[in-house]
């Protein structure tokens, strides 16, 4: 029997944005681990993991909060980068202060994280614009 669901738009959006981001974040491995050493390639390993969990769960949360109150969703919303930067926070802090720079780059991981955030924002954009979403027009 063949199923007419079509994927949701999340699901859709997330796979438009894995494909240029694991791209960077792996020749971002390859190109710091050549020229920074095991240091670098640590932390671009590290970027990668980072940055894409950090986006997969805006887009999971996006995925719960789909049938729900507009208000609720927004609480949510913020409530979720709230925590997000917390976390994320925290985790640098603790990335700083507790390893040493010989072990993990810090250049490595800053330049992978951006170039993986703008691969993964342009992919999402490119996915979001293919799937040419009608919108029902507001009666008079």
């Amino acid at each position: 029997m063949k199923s007419d669901a079509k994927p949701s738009i999340e699901f859709e959006m997330w796979k438009g944005a894995l494909l240029p981001a694991i791209t960077v974040g792996v020749l971002g491995i390859i190109g710091f681990g050549l020229t920074r050493g095991r240091a670098g390639a640590i932390g671009s390993l590290l970027a990668n993991f980072i940055v894409v969990i950090f986006f997969a769960i805006h887009l999971a949360i996006s995925k719960v909060s789909a049938k729900m109150d507009p208000m609720l969703t927004m609480m949510l919303a913020m409530f979720s980068y709230f925590g997000k930067m917390l976390i994320l926070g925290a985790f640098l802090l603790l990335v700083v202060k507790k390893i040493a720079p010989d072990t993990l780059d810090r250049l490595s991981f800053g330049v992978v994280a951006i170039a993986i955030t703008f691969a993964w924002l342009a992919g999402e954009i490119r996915a979001f614009l293919k799937l040419r979403l009608t919108l029902p027009m507001p009666k008079k």
